[in-house]
């Protein structure tokens, strides 16, 4: 039975930078240009729990991704190694937002799309790591969730997801439609081919605006956000190195014993 799939991407800076590269200006983040994008991980595991159902049951995948200026090479990347079709939330109305917000456009836009069987998110975000939008996007659609899914598979019209919990792992039977967050268990994305490369230079993703999906600019966004952000900044992380010694190695670590004793550390 083939299985209609969404897929919800992001766009993230990409997160082997080192973390001496961003800094905060005017409580936002800001990165050098030589920093490029990348697809979120926990995306990219989402995206192969869709290539893998599609590969043993045939379907249509969907990606999804909300943001503004996107790096068509970077983003085209879900239809490189097997999607179907990219729908692109594309506008500086969108940024600064907050998981309602995301969660609510993608909502949106997913009722836009229409029929679908499954809807794959990342556990969490590269970036932020809130680990909402996935659950707010369920909630605002009506459907049942299954977080942590390290291994899904589709049997007669239900999806039987083994999730991650902290001695193990469970298996839960859903039926259609569920909203499935995927955590790296499930194993990364596979490489695309020169074949698939080529086919996703030629593709042009479809481009929505806030109207687009039925939503006023003021409803999405900076403006559109339900939770306030008091402050970002950077830790300032402060070390102090005190160096014990003594005649041999049995007084220096007399010594120690002592200065940690006096610490209260022992």
């Amino acid at each position: 039975m083939p299985v209609n799939m969404i897929v919800c991407c992001k766009q993230v800076p990409d997160p082997e930078a080192p973390p001496s590269a961003f800094k905060v200006v005017n409580n936002k983040m800001t990165l050098p240009p030589d920093i490029k994008p990348v697809i979120g991980q926990y995306e990219e595991f989402a995206l192969e729990a869709a290539l893998k159902i599609k590969d043993a049951a045939g379907g249509k995948i969907t990606v999804i991704a909300l943001g503004n200026n996107f790096v068509r090479d970077v983003i085209k990347k879900a239809l490189a190694v097997g999607a179907d079709e990219l729908v692109l939330l594309e506008d500086g109305a969108f940024e600064d937002g907050d998981s309602w917000a995301i969660a609510n456009a993608l909502a949106m836009a997913i009722r836009k799309i229409g029929a679908y069987d499954i809807i794959f998110c990342g556990r969490q975000s590269s970036d932020w790591d809130a680990g909402q939008v996935g659950l707010g996007i369920a909630e605002l659609l009506g459907i049942p969730a299954v977080t942590l899914a390290r291994k899904v598979q589709v049997t007669d019209g239900k999806v039987k997801v083994e999730r991650v919990i902290p001695d193990g792992y469970q298996v839960v039977e859903v039926a259609f439609p569920v909203l499935i967050t995927v955590t790296s268990e499930l194993g990364a994305l596979r490489y695309a081919a020169l074949k698939g490369i080529m086919a996703a230079a030629k593709k042009q993703p479809i481009v929505w605006k806030p109207a687009d999906i039925g939503l006023e600019a003021s409803q999405v966004g900076a403006v559109g956000r339900r939770s306030k952000l008091e402050k970002l900044f950077q830790p300032v992380k402060k070390g102090k190195c005190e160096i014990i010694g003594g005649e041999t190695p049995a007084e220096a670590g007399a010594n120690l014993a002592v200065r940690l004793k006096e610490a209260k550390l022992l």
